[in-house]
């Protein structure tokens, strides 16, 4: 072979090379983008997103659609980022670990945007995001656990837990777990890695901010001595003829834990109620669905907006009890307790006592990346029956009552007693 034969081989096989290494690194913005307009994997609500048209799988999400819109430097980051690439690998002298640039360009991405709970999870966060536990069982440090635009905060302290004897508060927020604070804590990142065997120790540093809005605040660091805590989700009592319902998260039986404590306290005399949903982080919308069931005849009890338009779920079936309800919620009051507080007050029966909800009325779903890892992001609003936004807005109670003193001399709960009472009277 001739020398200028050998040249041109040469030259030919490093132009294969960088254009090999070009489609892999377009193939990953490419996959990025059309995470946003493909299927979804959901992990979590999936029996109620699949109602909504949401594939529960990869193999359901399939391809992007042919009818996507074409890409350019004017509408697309893919198309920016691909000329840029384009750009550097025919002119400069550098190069760039992929998954570095991967990691970083994606975490710039998602700041960009208006989603406070988008991010991505690279493999090996991914990987302890949806680790299972290996026994179902719940060590942790007595507190539990909601989320406000990304970021994991404690919405109650258990009495008498280690959480409460070293100080932690309503509102902390989680900034870094045993000196993690590389990413942002997410509540199922947190609930999972809070969750550990019985005696083992974790340390967490906290983020005390003057409102859950708040960017910064003192910080301050624990270590803490994970235990097992058997705390009831659902507790009841009888004042007077008024039954009361505390209800702490909305779990896959709170249903049933609910009706159970209806049929009870019926049995006992109760001729009107209140459900307690203060502090309440929310959990499964099916679930709280059907709370609203046991209450509301019929009627739409949510209405969830996506880009694909709305749908509705509606009450069906009959009703655990007709008698006269109060809802009492507050500032912790969230996502689907949330939706249970605006069913039950849009549909008129009941009235809502205590202060103004939290307003996180949206839905995150978790999207696998074919490079590995995943995305997550805001996929669906929720709305009252009525229409009104929920998130970033709230439930506005119809009695308003600022919380105040201990237990023993709770204001909100004592006017939410007083209107149940007066419900039957009137």
């Amino acid at each position: 072979m001739k020398h200028g034969d050998k040249k041109t081989v040469a030259k030919a096989r490093k132009e294969l090379e960088r254009n090999r290494h070009l489609a892999r690194a377009l193939g990953l913005v490419i996959v990025v983008a059309v995470a946003f307009v493909a299927g979804f994997f959901v992990r979590g609500e999936s029996a109620f997103l699949a109602g909504l048209g949401f594939p529960v799988t990869a193999e359901e999400a399939g391809p992007a659609s042919s009818g996507s819109p074409s890409k350019s430097t004017f509408n697309s980051v893919s198309a920016r980022v691909s000329e840029v690439e384009d750009v550097l690998a025919a002119n400069s002298m550098d190069h760039y670990d992929l998954d570095a640039a991967t990691a970083q360009t994606l975490e710039a991405f998602t700041a960009s945007t208006e989603d406070g709970y988008l991010s991505y999870y690279d493999p090996a966060r991914y990987e302890l995001y949806v680790k299972e536990s290996s026994d179902g069982s719940y060590s942790g440090i007595g507190a539990l656990f909601s989320e406000y635009n990304g970021r994991a905060y404690v919405s109650d302290v258990f009495e008498g837990s280690v959480a409460e004897a070293q100080g932690v508060q309503q509102g902390d927020f989680v900034v870094a777990i045993d000196g993690d604070s590389s990413h942002q804590w997410s509540l199922t990142e947190t609930v999972k890695a809070l969750s550990r065997e019985e005696g083992s120790t974790v340390v967490v540093t906290w983020m005390r901010p003057s409102s859950l809005e708040a960017d910064t605040g003192e910080e301050f660091t624990t270590t803490l001595e994970c235990s097992a805590y058997s705390v009831p989700n659902v507790t009841t009592e009888l004042a007077g003829t008024v039954g009361y319902i505390k209800l702490k998260q909305i779990t896959q039986n709170a249903d049933d834990l609910v009706g159970k404590a209806i049929a009870d306290l019926t049995a006992q005399g109760a001729t009107s109620f209140v459900l307690d949903i203060r502090d309440n982080p929310g959990g499964y919308l099916t679930q709280a669905v059907n709370i609203a069931n046991l209450f509301v005849k019929s009627g739409v009890i949510v209405e969830v907006q996506t880009l694909d338009g709305s749908s509705t779920k509606t009450a069906s079936g009959p009703v655990a009890t007709e008698a006269p309800l109060v809802v009492l919620v507050n500032g912790y009051t969230s996502a689907a307790a949330e939706v249970l507080a605006a069913a039950l007050q849009d549909n008129k029966r009941a009235q809502v006592v205590g202060t103004q909800t939290l307003g996180k009325g949206s839905v995150q779903v978790v999207r696998e990346l074919s490079f590995g890892g995943a995305l997550r992001y805001t996929a669906a609003y929720y709305k009252s029956p009525l229409g009104h936004d929920i998130n970033d807005v709230g439930v506005l109670p119809d009695k308003t009552v600022a919380a105040g003193g201990d237990a023993a001399s709770d204001a909100q709960k004592r006017l939410a007693l007083e209107t149940a009472e007066s419900l039957v009277q009137g």
